[in-house]
């Protein structure tokens, strides 16, 4: 997914150079779309010059001695792009969260370790909406204008919230009375 978010940039900033990308994924938060480091990002970045989706631009030469790539995207660029739509916009997948195999083993698991996987659970559910929030409060959607991205992130939110609200009822029930046997949670 990482060539759409590149070529999706690239068309609404054309002439960017590789670092004001990947800022810009950093910024807009899209590890929350996609898994990407720095690597995996320059890694699509020269193998989407390499099909000849981008190619640089000569922009100024660098006044900081070093050289700066400014990419566009090409002709065939966009219609990769096109395809990309279609293929990840067509896509659905039901929730494949590794926690949820996890649990498929919990009753042969210590009941005190399973709490520890689910407080990390919350731990980090907690820090995404954090973190959401954080991006929500700093955006406004304008008037006449629907910003899709402030959407997509606003319904992950209420996603994790529900999840939030999940993971602590699941601990609730794991630690309270009783024998600790979880026999009565339905996974």
């Amino acid at each position: 997914m990482i060539p759409l978010l590149i070529l999706g940039l690239l068309i609404q900033i054309p002439g960017a150079h590789g670092y004001e990308l990947l800022a810009l994924m950093e910024k807009r938060h899209y590890q929350y779309i996609v898994n990407f480091t720095k690597g995996s990002f320059y890694y699509n970045l020269q193998q989407l010059e390499e099909k000849g989706w981008i190619e640089q631009i000569q922009k100024k030469p660098s006044t900081i001695g070093r050289e700066i790539r400014n990419y566009k995207i090409t002709g065939s660029g966009m219609a990769e792009f096109e395809k990309l739509m279609v293929k990840y916009g067509t896509k659905s997948e039901y929730v494949n969260l590794q926690f949820y195999g996890a649990l498929l083993f919990a009753d042969q698991y210590d009941k005190n370790k399973l709490l520890e996987l689910i407080q990390s659970q919350i731990d980090q559910t907690k820090t995404r909406i954090a973190l959401l929030d954080q991006y929500l409060s700093n955006t406004q959607e304008l008037p006449g204008r629907i910003d899709y991205y402030r959407r997509m992130n606003e319904n992950s939110r209420s996603h994790h919230l529900i999840n939030l609200e999940w993971f602590e009822q699941l601990k609730t029930e794991i630690a309270g009375p009783g024998n600790g046997q979880t026999e009565n949670i339905k996974f």
